[in-house]
């Protein structure tokens, strides 16, 4: 028979005060059926891990400036191996997935330097790795992004399985079609390798627009020789973003904007100073959380027109904002009651590529809709996983009915009550914390490294606007 490996934790504190917290005592206990054959004593260190404390039913009321986008400033990262010379980024927000972005940028060989609040110096003359390293790759799915530009400046790229949201089957196959028809190769193994000793303009249409792969390959197409179409091309804000900043480097890209874009191949990009854009998704977040709790927010810096596909959804729910000089006011006095579609019907709030309402803020706008008087159907038609967190709200109090993985209909007014829970992705988190701050009583929320993937120092900036809610460690 086998040996068999059993280990039990307990923690320190609680077996030996001489101990300080976060170590644990692990007995490591090797036996086979019959006999024990050794016992060791193990002490390790595990990391204290984050969560919220939220006290619910505070109304927010203030004024907040905008991050800048994250899904622009991730692949704009990227996009600096593209040339030996020195980059300047701006507005760059201080998230946990642009700290992993830029580790994987210094780990592959590239310089990293922060000059200001929001601003990085990058330069990657001194590339001396295509392997993207695991513990990065695992953490973070724009991981993937890397996969372009390495193959651009070094002819490989080894990349292994991205991770980040579990919000449903999330494909590569549009990636590797698009860097396959730029003339690249890809073996598959616990890796995925890429190898091209040219690269080739090419007419592809992508088979789903898809915001990464597009990034990937108009990245890839700048450095290939030749002229490249992307038809069926993702067009969102941080797409246009990307765009801007490789032409700021000396690409030459047209349709900026739509879903066809040409890209004419350089033999070599150079230095820029780019200003990346307000997160749109993050501004989203906030016009939700104003409404729910009843609040009065302005919100400086955003981009009017990027909000622009959020309008006619928040206006369904009886949600509407003003907005003068880039600030957006979110007042306090909102009817919060569903206009229902013509004859009375059931109005539907559904996700789409862009201009299409933002998958991200389906999360959010479930919430929102908790609040209203009346009945509306979430429809998330892009990721299947995305609206199993309403069991969540379902367990708050909200009345909700999840008719299968991409539909929800919600009915409100609900009075939400505070609970333990746990942030399964970026925006579902984000959700939580409104539907926490909106409920009555105190609320929990664990794994809230997860939120703060995407929102800048969010605790020191809700309590500004007057939320009860405090990060601690367990």
């Amino acid at each position: 028979m086998g040996e068999m490996i059993v280990e039990i934790g307990i923690k320190a504190r609680d077996s030996c005060s001489l101990l300080p917290a976060n170590y644990y005592l692990f007995f490591v206990i090797v036996k086979d059926c019959d006999h024990l054959l050794d016992v060791s004593l193990v002490i390790r260190y595990t990391r204290p891990m984050k969560q919220y404390r939220i006290e619910g039913g505070y109304p927010i009321s203030g004024t907040i400036r905008a991050s800048g986008n994250k899904n622009a400033a991730l692949p704009c990262i990227a996009a600096a191996l593209l040339t030996d010379e020195t980059v300047t980024l701006r507005n760059i927000p201080d998230i946990e997935d642009v700290r992993v972005m830029l580790s994987t940028f210094t780990a592959l060989g590239g310089e990293a330097e922060k000059t200001a609040k929001g601003v990085w110096r990058l330069n990657s003359r001194n590339i001396r790795a295509s392997n993207i390293p695991r513990e990065y790759a695992k953490s973070i799915r724009a991981s993937i992004l890397f996969a372009g530009p390495l193959l651009a400046r070094t002819g490989l790229a080894v990349l292994p399985p991205p991770g980040g949201d579990v919000i449903g089957r999330r494909r590569l196959d549009t990636h590797f079609q698009a860097l396959t028809e730029l003339g690249a190769s890809v073996e598959e193994g616990e890796s995925f390798t890429f190898h091209a000793k040219e690269l080739r303009g090419a007419d592809i249409f992508l088979d789903e627009a898809s915001v990464t792969a597009t990034e990937n390959a108009v990245m890839t197409a700048s450095l290939a020789r030749g002229t490249t179409i992307i038809s069926n091309a993702a067009s969102e804000p941080h797409v246009q973003d990307l765009c801007r900043m490789l032409c700021a480097m000396g690409a030459k890209i047209s349709g900026i904007g739509s879903n066809i874009l040409s890209i004419e191949g350089r033999e070599k990009l150079s230095a820029c100073d780019f200003e990346i854009g307000a997160d749109f998704m993050e501004v989203g977040s906030f016009i939700g959380l104003a409404a729910a709790t009843r609040g009065e927010l302005y919100i400086e810096g955003a981009k009017v027109s990027d909000v622009r596909p959020a309008v006619s959804a928040f206006k369904k729910l009886g949600v509407v904002w003003e907005h003068k000089d880039g600030v957006i006011h979110v007042p306090k006095e909102q009817s919060m009651e569903v206009n229902c579609d013509l004859g009375g019907m059931i109005p539907k709030i559904d996700d789409a590529p862009w201009p299409g309402f933002p998958p991200d803020l389906t999360s959010i706008i479930a919430v929102v809709a908790t609040q209203v008087k009346g009945t509306a159907l979430i429809h998330e038609k892009m990721f299947e996983s995305r609206m199993f967190f309403v069991d969540k709200l379902i367990g708050m109090g909200a009345r909700i009915v999840l008719c299968d993985p991409h539909r929800a209909v919600v009915s409100g007014p609900s009075p939400l009550v505070g609970a333990e829970l746990v942030s399964p992705d970026v925006r579902a988190g984000m959700a939580l914390v409104i539907a926490a701050m909106t409920a009555k009583g105190e609320s929990i929320i664990r794994n809230v490294y997860q939120i703060e993937r995407g929102y800048e120092h969010l605790v020191a900036r809700l309590s500004s606007l007057g939320a009860k809610i405090t990060e601690e460690y367990k």
